[in-house]
């Protein structure tokens, strides 16, 4: 059985490279392109919408909005939008945003859970072709539909995508979402535990596991030389676990590494703090969360995430070299027989 295979894109690369990207990831048989939207770089869907303007099949997601800076409303009007530019193409993918960014910006994020449900059931019915009223902690709603005046009204197919870290929205997750986009810098071994909790959330509404989809972020650092490789994730590694340490915690990273990194980072962190603290983690860490490494390495390292329950790797390059990686996974990916080598992939070895 082929596994499926998309791209993630954050700002590494201008929007219109993105495009490009996008394109070229389209014509080797990735079946998505998923948008970043979790820092203050750059917003998700001007560059969605320029990766559907260019792209015929290809579909395109949030990798994700958040609950918090947009009323529901709004949201549902945008993805709305999305889906008149290409019908059928188009995913929302929403999270609960993190701290301490949301503070910094006025932000609490209180219940995120609760706020997930009412936006997910609130997005949901307005797409669906509402009217919508929903009176809860933290969205109100009265009687509200989205207001076509000249095109024809139709329920817009756009499938909800939660991004889930957390045992509570993940459960979540499985109860009301179309699927969950797994986060990434975590361990095959966070992922089976992960969907323990999705099963549970989907048997809530009468569902089993495989209902739902599973994409899930996934690091590829791949360079013929295997210490550059580990090298690049290794500074993203050490950004998250100063930035965002949750994620590192739910895959087991020791305490005492995320102190010691705790120490030496500030937020936001500069290029200089993160090279001095990323001479703290070692090669162990980089490789139970990320894929890096040669084409083999890499190849094998998404196949974990597979084989612990991903359905669609969604591939986040490293490498300045994004194509050498596309066409390492070129077609999706199969798990290879006794004599298949990468090489015969066409991909670095």
């Amino acid at each position: 059985m082929t596994v499926p295979v998309a791209l993630y894109l954050q700002d590494a690369h201008t929007v219109r490279e993105g495009m490009a990207l996008a394109q070229y990831a389209e014509r080797q048989g990735f079946t998505a392109v998923w948008q970043a939207e979790s820092r203050l770089a750059r917003e998700a869907t001007v560059p969605m919408a320029a990766f559907l303007a260019v792209t015929g099949q290809i579909r395109v997601g949030s990798g994700v909005v958040n609950t918090w800076t947009r009323n529901p409303a709004l949201l549902a009007s945008t993805f709305s939008t999305l889906d008149d530019l290409a019908p059928g193409r188009v995913m929302l993918g929403v999270g609960a945003w993190w701290d301490p960014l949301a503070a910094r910006v006025g932000i609490q994020r209180t219940r995120p859970v609760l706020a997930m449900r009412e936006t997910v059931t609130a997005v949901r019915g307005l797409l669906a072709g509402g009217p919508v009223t929903l009176q809860g902690e933290f969205v109100h709603l009265d009687q509200v539909e989205l207001d076509y005046v000249h095109q024809a009204r139709r329920p817009k197919a756009v499938p909800i995508y939660i991004g889930a870290t957390g045992p509570r929205m993940m459960e979540l997750a499985g109860e009301i979402a179309d699927g969950a986009l797994l986060n990434y810098l975590v361990s095959p071994d966070y992922t089976r535990r992960a969907l323990l909790q999705l099963a549970q959330g989907a048997a809530r509404t009468g569902r089993a596991l495989a209902e739902l989809d599973r994409p899930q972020l996934v690091i590829c650092s791949l360079d013929r030389d295997r210490g550059v490789a580990l090298d690049a994730a290794r500074l993203l590694v050490t950004q998250y676990l100063g930035q965002q340490p949750h994620l590192m915690k739910a895959s087991g990273v020791a305490q005492e590494l995320l102190d010691r990194i705790a120490q030496v980072l500030r937020w936001p962190a500069t290029h200089d703090e993160v090279v001095a603290a990323s001479r703290l983690v070692p090669d162990e860490v980089v490789q139970m969360v990320t894929a890096s490494g040669t084409a083999e390495e890499c190849r094998a390292k998404v196949l974990e995430y597979v084989a612990a329950g991903c359905t669609c790797p969604v591939l986040y390059p490293l490498a300045p070299d994004v194509r050498a990686m596309i066409d390492l996974f070129a077609g999706g990916l199969e798990e290879e027989g006794p004599g298949s080598t990468a090489a015969d992939r066409g991909g670095l070895s």
